[in-house]
């Protein structure tokens, strides 16, 4: 199906909704939606953004100024997903927890409104729990229906001029956290300190995972060796231990989009390498998410080749 026609059947999707709201984050695939929703419906189009903690204040500025710029309709909310005892506990069905807030936060503020989602046909792939609470809520997903794909999504996004047709994709800070590690209030606000430090310096495309009291931090292959240079090494450093992290790291692996994902495979342990020494077993939480670097423990528990620490903590000096 071409492009033009998907257009066109997605716009006769929200014509027959009449009032909507579409969740906004901000990325180019709620923009995209939001903005055709506008042309069809005019005010009948609400853009909602969910504020709290897992919104970087950036993220939350930029949508704000998006939809001055575009005339949307605009509603900023507290969905109190914080407040979610599953949310908290940081399972792989934290999404879940988080959506199913969110939805019911504006089917309170906007009710009679067709709750919209920027869900496009390439998620449906991938491992999504909140993709159940918009089903068992009755959320669509008009990008997906249409069969819209990411690369899609961002030729029409630069078409209608939205300026953030080319942003990299930036999930909320809940997802930089490990499972199973508690999500607080305080921790995702060193997340979004962390990565707003490195964004101006420069780093486009990054993340900062949060392991506990050890931080892992990912950026492109090609930026690692900028990551290293005197001056910008310890200033990060000095940062992160600032903001309670015991360890600094640098994943070797660079940047991968949905690092945390893979926690699923653990069990299987079809994560370990073929070159895995004698007695190794497949790693259980911390170590499991530390990127295929720490992909297996040695018989003492120890990682075996995990990433190395941008410096060593107080007190342990050059140790191994």
């Amino acid at each position: 199906m071409s492009l033009e026609l998907k257009l066109a059947r997605l716009k006769a999707i929200l014509a027959g909704f009449g009032r909507v709201a579409v969740a906004c984050s901000g990325g180019v695939d709620s923009s995209l939606l939001a903005d055709v929703a506008h042309e069809v419906l005019g005010e009948g189009m609400v853009a909602v953004t969910a504020v709290g903690p897992a919104l970087p204040p950036e993220e939350r500025q930029g949508v704000r100024e998006l939809a001055a710029s575009r005339g949307w309709a605009y509603l900023e909310l507290e969905a109190g997903e914080i407040e979610v005892e599953g949310y908290r506990a940081n399972g792989p069905d934290r999404c879940y927890h988080c959506k199913t807030a969110l939805f019911s936060a504006v089917r309170r503020v906007l009710p009679g409104f067709q709750i919209l989602v920027g869900t496009n046909a390439d998620d449906l792939g991938e491992y999504r729990p909140g993709l159940k609470a918009a089903e068992e809520q009755g959320v669509r997903s008009p990008l997906a229906e249409v069969g819209l794909t990411k690369e899609e999504v961002r030729a029409l996004a630069r078409e209608r001029g939205l300026p953030n047709w080319s942003k990299p994709a930036s999930p909320c800070l809940a997802s930089r956290v490990a499972h199973g590690v508690k999500i607080t209030r305080e921790r995702l606000e060193r997340l979004a300190a962390a990565e707003g430090y490195l964004r101006a310096r420069g780093f486009r495309i990054l993340r900062v995972r949060d392991h506990g009291d050890l931080a892992r931090v990912e950026v492109p292959v090609e930026d690692l060796r900028r990551l290293l240079e005197p001056g910008l090494r310890e200033g990060l450093v000095g940062l992160l231990r600032s903001l309670g992290f015991r360890y600094a790291t640098l994943d070797l692996e660079g940047f991968r989009s949905g690092s945390l994902t893979p926690f699923s495979s653990l069990a299987s342990g079809s994560i370990l390498p073929e070159n895995a020494p004698q007695g190794a077993q497949a790693p259980q939480e911390p170590f499991g998410v530390l990127g295929r670097e720490a992909a297996y423990l040695r018989r003492d528990g120890c990682p075996v080749g995990a990433a190395p620490r941008l410096e060593p903590p107080p007190g342990e000096g050059s140790r191994e």
